[in-house]
């Protein structure tokens, strides 16, 4: 492993904020704040709020500097990334922010029933042949549903058509209504860009911006019913990200290329 990565992870080894809990420390011994994070952990009774798969955490720091009545959880299981955000945080001196160092497939484990006021799912990888792994899914939202308050909103912005027309489609065979739902968010009336908060975006989301890529934004809540979540009878067509890597020098080469192309 690289000297780096083995100097952040000794470094976010010490903050209090970033909790690591893999499997392995999972079977060891039960996580302490499950149903005790307001009470125990940041100590406030202020709304919690989740960011699933956030990476270097830069959205959960804006969300945290903008909204400091309410408790933001980043969560991803690269503690190299979280360095990113946990060093901000240190900097800043937020106090109402944590970040949750584990897989997002056990991500019911840690929160207890309607423990959660809201979701944010930003960016994921549209995981175009793997349906079980995507954040937005019938195999995750039966664990959301574990720990979100009624009516509590998921958010979920992303660059990919496919997931976008997938999220669509999943929540028109489970009876859900979208309460805001548009395929290019900064075009779209104020209300929907004051729900998707404008104006904290993430350094990827602005390079794709500037490439005059379109950013989607669907926002909904789930029912807290034990009715079992269904599938989308069938897919809808992948879309261009699917063999490439979105940061990699090749893809960005293809996607100019493209943008091009259609101005030309």
């Amino acid at each position: 492993m690289p000297k780096q990565k083995l100097r952040r992870f000794g470094e976010i080894k010490e903050l209090d904020f970033v909790l690591e809990y893999p499997y392995s420390v999972l079977e060891r011994e039960d996580f302490p704040y499950k149903g005790k994070w307001r009470e125990d952990f940041f100590q406030t009774p202020h709304p919690l709020v989740l960011e699933l798969g956030c990476g270097g955490g830069e959205y959960t720091v804006a969300l945290a500097e903008r909204e400091p009545m309410a408790n933001f959880v980043g969560v991803d299981r690269k503690g190299d990334r979280i360095w990113r955000g946990a060093k901000e945080v240190q900097e800043k001196r937020l106090r109402n922010v944590a970040f949750l160092r584990t897989d997002i497939n056990i991500i019911d484990r840690f929160f207890e029933k309607e423990e959660v006021d809201a979701l944010w799912i930003t960016f994921p990888d549209p995981m175009m042949k793997k349906s079980r792994r995507r954040l937005i899914s019938s195999y995750y939202f039966e664990k959301y549903r574990r720990f979100l308050k009624q009516e509590a909103m998921i958010r979920l912005k992303t660059d990919s058509p496919f997931l976008y027309q997938y999220t669509l489609d999943l929540l028109e065979v489970n009876s859900i209504s979208p309460r805001y739902a548009t395929n290019d968010l900064y075009n779209s009336p104020q209300e929907i860009q004051e729900a998707a908060i404008p104006d904290v975006r993430t350094r990827y989301e602005q390079q794709w911006l500037e490439r005059g890529m379109s950013i989607k934004f669907i926002a909904f809540s789930l029912p807290l019913s034990d009715v079992p979540f269904k599938e989308p009878p069938k897919e809808p067509p992948r879309d261009d990200y699917r063999s490439l890597c979105r940061g990699s020098q090749k893809y960005q080469e293809e996607v100019a290329k493209k943008i091009r192309g259609e101005k030309e």
